[in-house]
């Protein structure tokens, strides 16, 4: 990446006027982790193309990943005027909408994104989500169930789901979902704590041990956990 952002140094060298360099530029940083950097390049980018709906859409990016969502929205706004057609956008905004705590307008984004690109399964995913922060979990499983059927390994979804059944009632089902969670990212620290809950809202103290025993060695927070599992058995 640092070798691209060197191509694209000597592009803008050689035509300060490139504004796709500026954009590409700014896209290497931000892959790079530096949001800040890449606000800069994008500011070029549209300075010396004020219509480049991508690159509103990825100063966006850049704004959320500082958290300032409201500031992303205005870019996530813009790039839609320029281009309606922009899906990304309207999941993006969607996610900066979450971060405010607006699920239902962040829902409206994912609507429109879906009837952009029916297979954009992040979209479900984020749904989801945004129903979950809504208390609809029959909903939100449904979303989790159309992200999972559209990429098999997105491990996140099957944990969401599992937390969702868990808000329902259904352990036993979580506990399938952290399972598929588990097997399709085995690092995912998450899936292995949830798993630890929902035994010990079964009963089952030994399967719960191992799980914990597994979220603490992959980074946990030991104190968290046993503190959770103890609410759950004085519930028992």
């Amino acid at each position: 990446m640092e070798e691209a952002i060197a191509e694209y140094d000597e592009a803008i060298r050689l035509n300060p006027q490139d504004a796709d360099a500026y954009y590409n530029r700014g896209n290497a940083y931000s892959d790079l982790g530096q949001p800040q950097q890449a606000i800069q390049d994008y500011d070029q980018a549209i300075r010396l193309e004020p219509k480049a709906a991508k690159a509103y859409n990825n100063r966006g990016l850049a704004y959320s990943d500082l958290g300032q969502p409201q500031q992303a929205i205005q870019d996530y706004d813009r790039a839609i005027r320029l281009n309606p057609q922009l899906t990304l956008a309207y999941n993006n905004r969607g996610l900066a909408y979450s971060d405010l705590g607006q699920p239902q307008q962040a829902i409206q984004d994912y609507d429109r994104a879906i009837r952009l690109d029916p297979q954009l399964t992040l979209a479900y995913y984020n749904r989801g989500n945004a129903y979950r922060e809504l208390g609809e979990h029959e909903r939100a499983i449904e979303d989790y169930d159309l992200a999972v059927h559209l990429n098999p390994q997105l491990a996140p979804a099957y944990y969401n789901r599992g937390n969702a059944y868990s808000d329902l009632g259904q352990p036993q089902r979580a506990i399938e979902d952290y399972d598929q969670a588990i097997r399709a990212n085995p690092q995912l620290t998450q899936a292995y704590a949830g798993r630890a809950l929902a035994y010990t809202i079964l009963g089952d103290d030994i399967k719960a041990g191992q799980a914990v025993e597994q979220a603490i060695e992959l980074g946990f927070d030991q104190a968290i956990l046993e503190r959770l599992i103890e609410e759950l058995k004085k519930q028992r």
